[in-house]
């Protein structure tokens, strides 16, 4: 049987808006039960841990990054990309 502490998944599904909200409010997980048994838990979001995003190099990549030319320079780099499409605007000209 469910504690007054938290909820049947009946609960849940007829009350869902309700219950999401005062997990949130809360401080502690909400209990989900399914026949007296704990299946689930509603938790506020300053409790779950930071996701860390692990970054991977795929290994066409790392070869690209290797023979590339670097620059100190921001617009050195852009022009090297924009190749002949680069253009040269004088700011006194643009109105």
């Amino acid at each position: 049987m469910a504690s007054k502490h938290s909820i049947t998944i009946e609960e849940l599904h007829a009350r869902t808006a309700e219950y999401v909200r005062r997990a949130g409010r809360g401080r502690a997980p909400l209990p989900v039960t399914d026949r007296g048994k704990v299946v689930a838990g509603l938790v506020p979001p300053n409790l779950l841990p930071p996701r860390r995003r692990r970054r991977t190099i795929l290994p066409e990549s790392a070869k690209l990054l290797a023979r590339a030319r670097v620059s100190s320079s921001v617009l050195d780099d852009l022009d090297a990309v924009r190749g002949d499409r680069r253009l040269d605007l004088d700011p006194v000209s643009i109105a």
